[in-house]
């Protein structure tokens, strides 16, 4: 279904003052500072099939992530001393290599850190930005329309300024424990010497239309026949172990300046079709921001997410926070199925919220959100919306800071995305999701990786119902998202954060926000284990239809809310949810558990 934006009640904006910026360690002093779902694409990640998955424990440390090459490489770099972020470090490293369709050092990522020493939790955001060049007209064709989604992506057009390398340099520069350096060799040594291609990466490469376009992936993820490079078959990508290696040497500097900056440009400039707007000095001043996490007070807990720019922090929290106003609301039964009343109430909760974010939510240093949205009394007002029968489409609320806004537009979020969780015997906690937004991104290889599409993320349609679109593109802007990085945590009789409890997150475009939330449903509420929640049939809305997981629902569920109102659809939900918890009883002491989704190919690993 399509993403969501609406009209900024001030577009015009200078980027707000609650932005905190920190420095890099750099020569350069760089800061770092309502559509019909019939019209979105078809999910460009198919599922892996569905393997059935049991949790894993460990003691000490763990790392779930999604590809067993980057969850070794994480539980190395945690045995060598490494902590949670020097493992999630060497981890996207490795997943640009052998997931390339999903995340890479040419796309962005969300991260939610927290430092046991201190305590403190910070929200890291590596979120990519619109070139200086790029103005609100980018996605219309000549005659003032908006492009068809492909002739939007693929190509230089959709290129945003990564943000992925240099946020994890800025986090690394205040919690890193390992020399940068060290956090590259497992993804140089697995990418000169080479890894078999699985029968995801095989199958992901063979559905893909639009790769042989560009000749240097072609001449990569193909042979002489033009076929998909088979199952097993030892892929190795020198060029990348090149890049990798510059930047172990000269951090983000080797990728945002010198020569592999002037090859992006020049890829992205110079594409024959459609070239974009992405210029060196875009590269070379890209700032990642460091904010402070979401928080949100719940039962006896804090759900902490990603801020604005993304809406996942907020919609996931009132997901939850609004399924949960009813304290005998459950998700499933007895036996562990999902059951018609709990599927009823999630579903009527993503209408809701999803109306407010579709509203009200875009990148923050132009559009300011209502910190209403998650008030208690007005939680209480949209729980009071769900009755016995379905809303159908919900309308989004007024909370009482909000501003008048204009009408929706067109915008699309992809689900080629990835999620890493991991926690180290410290205690550091980490959970990151990281994209390059639709699979194999922009279909541009440059240096041995794939660029991203993230401009897409922004509103096609500029303006809407008279007024200027809140998720327009802008010059240095970052277009919203639905990534939702999620920590859970205990909440002391003082109202602090206690204990950490859960780390948890998925791709899937806008679906993410369900994905998490049911998540934490089934978890925090229905008391499944992380890896039977993870594990559950999908539903919920995105104030459209109620979207049930297409194969692995009951047969009767459908008819039961077709009974409520509900119009059904039955489609396949390809999440990719990694988690982790937190498991403490008088017997046993404290001891961690995690989950994988059987939808994928990802692991877990502890020790």
């Amino acid at each position: 279904m399509p993403d969501h934006c609406l009209p900024s009640p001030n577009p015009d904006r200078r980027p707000a003052k609650r932005i905190r910026a920190i420095t890099t360690v750099a020569a350069l002093g760089i800061v770092l500072g309502s559509c019909d779902a019939a019209a979105q694409p078809a999910q460009p990640e198919a599922a892996s099939g569905f393997a059935e998955r049991r949790a894993v424990q460990a003691r000490h440390a763990m790392a779930a992530t999604a590809n067993p090459h980057a969850t070794r490489a994480a539980i190395d770099i945690l045995r060598r001393g490494g902590n949670a972020l020097d493992a999630a470090i060497a981890a996207q490293m490795v997943l640009t290599l052998v997931e390339p369709q999903s995340s890479g050092i040419g796309g962005g990522a969300f991260l939610l850190y927290r430092d046991a020493r201190t305590g403190r939790l910070v929200a890291f955001d590596g979120r990519e930005t619109a070139p200086a060049d790029a103005d609100e007209r980018l996605f219309l064709g000549a005659d003032g329309k908006p492009l068809a989604f492909y002739d939007a992506v693929v190509g230089g057009r959709s290129v945003g300024v990564p943000g992925a390398v240099r946020m994890l340099e800025a986090a690394h520069a205040r919690h890193g424990r390992l020399p940068w350096a060290v956090l590259f060799q497992p993804a140089i040594r697995l990418a000169r010497d080479g890894f078999p291609v699985s029968a995801r990466l095989h199958n992901q490469i063979g559905l893909d239309k639009h790769l042989k376009r560009d000749p240097a992936a072609a001449a990569y993820f193909f042979d002489t026949r033009g076929e998909p490079h088979p199952v097993g078959h030892r892929l190795r990508n020198p060029a990348l172990a090149e890049t990798l290696q510059a930047i172990a040497r000269r951090g983000s500097l080797a990728l945002h300046t010198g020569p592999i900056a002037r090859d992006i440009v020049a890829a992205v400039r110079d594409h024959p079709t459609n070239p974009g707007r992405l210029g060196e000095r875009d590269l070379a001043f890209y700032r990642p921001i460091v904010r402070d996490a979401l928080c949100v007070p719940w039962r006896r807990m804090l759900i902490c997410g990603m801020p604005p720019p993304s809406s996942g922090g907020i919609a996931v929290a009132q997901i939850v926070s609004l399924f949960g106003h009813d304290p005998a609301a459950r998700l499933t039964d007895a036996s562990g199925a999902l059951e018609a009343d709990g599927v009823h109430r999630f579903a009527e909760a993503g209408r809701l919220a999803f109306a407010d974010r579709n509203r009200y939510v875009a990148d923050p240093a132009f559009v300011d959100w209502p910190r209403g949205l998650l008030a208690p009394a007005y939680l209480a007002r949209r729980a009071s919306r769900i009755g016995e029968r379905s809303i159908g489409r919900a309308e989004p609320g007024e909370p009482a800071d909000a501003r008048q806004a204009g009408g929706e537009s067109l915008s699309f979020e992809r689900p080629a995305t990835s999620h890493l969780s991991i926690v180290d015997r410290q205690g550091n906690l980490l959970s990151m999701t990281t994209t390059i937004e639709d699979s194999f991104g922009a279909r541009l290889m440059v240096r041995g990786f794939l660029l991203n599409n993230q401009l897409t993320d922004f509103s096609l349609q500029p303006v809407e119902a008279g007024g200027p679109v809140a998720n327009r593109v802008q010059p240095g802007k970052r277009p919203r998202s639905s990534m939702a990085p999620t920590l859970v945590f205990e909440r002391n009789r003082d109202g602090r954060r206690g204990a950490w409890l859960l780390a948890t997150g998925s791709p899937g475009g806008s679906q993410i926000i369900n994905y998490v939330a049911q998540t934490l449903v089934a978890t925090l509420i229905d008391g499944r284990d992380i890896q039977q929640a993870i594990s559950l049939p999908h539903a919920g809305s995105r104030n459209g239809p109620t979207e049930l997981e297409a194969g692995r629902v009951a047969p009767g569920l459908e008819q039961q809310l077709r009974g409520r109102g509900h119009e059904v659809r039955l489609i396949d939900m390809t999440s990719g949810l990694q988690g982790i918890r937190r498991v403490c009883d008088a017997a046993r002491g404290c001891r961690l558990v995690g989950g994988t989704d059987p939808r994928r190919e990802g692991t877990v690993e502890g020790y």
